[in-house]
């Protein structure tokens, strides 16, 4: 349906849709007010729930790109989405050792690779199959449209390294909780956070150029920015590194907040002999 009607109708059913996950799981809409309420401590009630609304918005576009992807092409790509920072990834592939984006689930993360396979040169994506054999085939043959490879989670890092020795991009979104038995705690929105440091790792193992990217939803231009920021120096030491990483991902959700995933229950995993949180 999504993918026959008009763009703006599409639109409309998508933030139908979204608000009926909102209603059918109301948990969502619980965790997000609880991440707010320290993330973001400033915030009053009404701007808390406008952006908690944003979120299922940000939902919905998500949602109607992705169900356009077989009609996307390098002639109209541009009218969904551009460039700024290109600049970052073309200097990271002359060095000759691979580019790792580490991105996020902000904005619009499936249209981000996609449009980048278009706009420059297919890439690796790495992802967590979904429980739904059928519906991930089809996200899976979707997301490989544009000419990118994806790799499963149970193999990234051989898949991740043998990209990156052909010179070649590997984005991984790396903003979800992780279990105490995999990873490492950083502080994140002021909180403690457990974040997986594999990412870190890999980086520093390859010496490869880190470069943050966020398909970002500019409401003026009424398409989307694939920002690429400064890359993001790994020092080996991968508790810092993540801790980095982080940081600098903090920095751009904060100027974009209602396009980040508050429902996701990131602060799940908490440091031993500290309560829950949700």
């Amino acid at each position: 349906m999504l993918a026959w009607l008009p763009l703006g109708a599409a639109m409309a059913v998508g933030r139908g849709v979204a608000g009926l996950l909102d209603i059918a799981i109301p948990r969502l809409r619980r965790t997000a007010r609880v991440n707010l309420s320290f993330a973001l401590p400033g915030l009053g009630d009404e701007e808390r729930e406008r952006v908690i609304d944003g979120v299922f918005t940000s939902i919905a576009r998500v949602f109607v790109a992705l169900s356009r992807f077989p009609s996307l092409t390098r002639a109209n790509i541009g009218e969904w989405i551009r460039y700024e920072g290109l600049e970052h990834f073309e200097r990271g592939l002359a060095k000759g050792r691979g580019v790792l984006f580490y991105t996020a689930h902000l904005g619009n993360w499936e249209l981000s690779a996609f449009a980048h396979a278009l706009m420059s040169r297919p890439m690796h994506v790495v992802v967590r199959p979904l429980d739904n054999a059928r519906i991930d085939g089809l996200v899976a043959r979707y997301r490989s449209l544009s000419g990118n490879r994806v790799i499963e989670k149970k193999d990234f890092a051989r898949g991740i390294l043998k990209a990156l020795a052909a010179n070649e991009a590997v984005g991984i979104l790396a903003d979800q909780n992780v279990g105490l038995n995999e990873g490492v705690f950083v502080e994140f929105f002021g909180k403690q956070a457990c974040a997986h440091p594999g990412f870190a790792r890999i980086a520093a193992h390859a010496g490869t150029t880190v470069i943050p990217g966020y398909a970002l939803w500019d409401e003026a231009e009424g398409r989307y920015v694939l920002r690429f920021y400064e890359p993001v120096e790994m020092s080996g030491d991968a508790q810092e590194d993540t801790q980095r990483l982080h940081r600098q991902l903090e920095g751009v959700i904060r100027e974009y907040p209602d396009q980040w995933l508050w429902v996701h229950r990131r602060w799940k995993t908490r440091p031993p002999g500290e309560g829950p949180i949700y």
